[in-house]
């Protein structure tokens, strides 16, 4: 099995100074209640990435690493009947996503103060990888940035649930010293990935950023070697908002990129951006924020440079319209102050191929804890929690869930 892929080079450091510290911010929280700001989690990556497709560079997990820029977690998600998650003994396997690692690895460890007898791991591998590891029975659960396409449930996972957890943004971050404050038109950054602009000093930036002085520096385009929701978001943004990327690249967790050296997971993307003068890349916020990088803002639908920020990426879901699946695109939405590349994280779980019982209720009565008192947590890591909507459609979906006929939950929100 190989190993998280938030571990470092000491992995006994992490288990033994800083996963008790997470667990312990996080037991604070009375209820899951928000904190009135996050606690970003430091996912630098320390050693100089490789641009291969062999997973070579890791994030380094440190507690309480504050961002520069404070972003206020948005209001309270609606109360909950009184719940409990059931006595039971299980052990769950999961793998994929590597955007909600750490809120994940959080939950696991608060969890089982809770209920001790259910052991879950989750290895960090990415989406791509998740999936795989999902349809393949591999794993009890998948973690995922971007939905099974539809035509792939239909003929490997007929029985696949999404379910989102939390929502996260994919921002655009660049190395250029001195300049930190740059900002991009949908049109500018479509064209600097499909190669058509080279240089820090084109026009099509310098507009985008009046008065800013642009070095005359050649652009390095950085992006995910592996198989990536994050990739999903960011491409599905692009074949949005460029004719020409959507014609000749395309959308998907892999793409046959124009230009560019690849980097393996978010920490790989952040570490090469950070150690190349000249590069742009696209991570999760809170990788950019943990090796501080700049997320840079990008103009909307509505015409608005747009910060992302937790209520930023929340506004993506306002007046989204859920299709049963769930499984739904929120890039280039049209909230007026929606950050425009945005996304949910889902968790994928089986709908009546479990056999065993007491495993597929552990692993429902942890998705919802997850989205009821994990709500709270989520926003002190630096995770946007989900509206109230989504919340209460994603806590239905484990109604679904059968073993032998015989349905496995039913907990208090109908």
């Amino acid at each position: 099995m190989r190993p998280p892929a938030h571990r470092s080079r000491f992995p006994w450091l992490f288990s033994l100074i800083v996963l008790p510290l997470i667990v312990l911010s996080l037991a604070l929280l009375p209820g899951g209640a928000a904190a009135s700001e996050p606690a970003t989690a430091d996912l630098a990556a320390t050693a100089t990435p490789k641009p291969t497709a062999k997973p070579t560079v890791r994030p380094t997990v440190r507690p309480a690493l504050k961002p520069k820029t404070t972003i206020k977690p948005t209001a309270t998600a609606t109360p909950i009947p009184p719940w409990a998650p059931r006595q039971l003994s299980a052990t769950l396997k999961g793998s994929g996503a590597s955007f909600p690692n750490v809120l994940y690895q959080a939950w696991i460890q608060v969890y089982k103060l809770t209920v001790p007898n259910v052991a879950i791991s989750y290895q960090s591998v990415g989406s791509g990888q998740g999936i795989s590891d999902f349809i393949k029975y591999l794993t009890d659960f998948g973690g995922t940035d971007a939905a099974i396409a539809e035509a792939r449930v239909k003929t490997e996972a007929p029985d696949a649930l999404h379910i989102p957890m939390v929502m996260g943004a994919v921002v655009a971050t660049y190395n250029l010293p001195g300049i930190s404050n740059l900002r991009f038109s949908p049109a500018t950054l479509a064209n600097i990935y499909l190669g058509n602009i080279t240089r820090w000093d084109h026009p099509a930036i310098a507009a985008d950023n009046p008065g800013v002085k642009l070095p005359d520096t050649d652009i390095t385009v950085v992006y995910r070697s592996d198989g990536s929701g994050t990739t999903s978001i960011w491409t599905d943004y692009l074949a949005k908002i460029s004719t020409d990327w959507k014609t000749t690249v395309g959308s998907g967790t892999t793409v046959s990129w124009p230009v560019g050296i690849g980097a393996p997971g978010n920490a790989g993307v952040a570490g090469t951006v950070k150690q190349t003068e000249g590069a742009i890349g696209y991570v999760e916020l809170i990788y950019a924020l943990a090796n501080k990088l700049p997320a840079a803002p990008v103009k909307n639908s509505s015409g608005n440079f747009i910060t992302p920020s937790l209520s930023s990426v929340s506004d993506a879901a306002n007046g989204v319209t859920y299709p049963a699946s769930l499984a739904v695109s929120l890039t280039n939405a049209p909230a007026a102050t929606a950050y425009p590349i945005a996304g949910f994280t889902y968790i994928l779980v089986r709908a009546n191929t479990y056999t065993d019982a007491d495993k597929a209720k552990a692993l429902a009565d942890f998705i919802y804890w997850g989205l009821t008192e994990g709500q709270g947590a989520s926003v002190r890591l630096g995770y946007a929690p989900l509206p109230t909507e989504a919340r209460y459609l994603a806590m239905k979906q484990l109604y679904k869930i059968s073993v032998k006929g015989q349905q496995i939950f039913s907990g208090p929100v109908k």
